[in-house]
């Protein structure tokens, strides 16, 4: 791994890391099928980490792995829809007595960034990844976008929990068959 890019997942583990114990713990949806959510999911906005900034296709992969941890792909193209890729894998931990919706997420050994789904419909099509620092949050779907009526009821979901759904950004889409 290049030195520069290892500095800047070590700064952004650093920046999960720090303070989260100091907000209240985020509350999760009762209960996740691990199955049901596994695949590919376009994050739709959020509020981004300093290497996911101006990120176009932003799309998340899970794929639940037979020791029961959770790999992880998440890759977008910089700064435009035909910039260049760029790919970060890391390993999901399972948090027992979660109902399977709190997650360890590993970038580096040993460090385990905070992971809550805190929203999920019914039929696993969009989903809300939080933190309790109210620092970052992802809304993903299994589809570029979202009805404009949907992504309504997440933002009030969001000031709900507390956090600054003026710091939420947009993410540029395209379908997979378009890129």
């Amino acid at each position: 791994m290049k030195t520069a890019t290892r500095s800047i997942i070590i700064l952004v583990l650093m920046a999960f890391m720090v303070g989260c114990r100091s907000h209240p713990p985020i509350a999760t949806v009762p209960s996740v099928d691990l199955e049901r959510f596994m695949g590919d999911w376009y994050v739709v906005a959020s509020i981004p980490t300093s290497f996911e900034k101006d990120a176009y296709n932003a799309l998340e992969n899970y794929r639940l792995e037979a020791d029961g941890t959770v790999a992880t792909t998440f890759t977008y193209n910089k700064g435009a829809f035909d910039g260049p890729l760029k790919t970060y894998t890391s390993r999901a931990y399972i948090r027992d007595d979660s109902g399977n919706a709190h997650w360890g997420m590993q970038f580096i050994w040993p460090f385990k960034a905070e992971y809550r789904i805190i929203f999920l419909n019914q039929d696993y099509t969009q989903t809300v990844i939080g933190r309790s620092k109210r620092d970052y949050v992802w809304v993903m779907a299994r589809t570029p976008t979202i009805p404009e009526a949907d992504f309504a009821r997440i933002l009030d979901l969001l000031t709900t929990v507390g956090y600054d759904t003026a710091r939420l950004q947009n993410v540029p889409q395209q379908p997979l068959d378009q890129r």
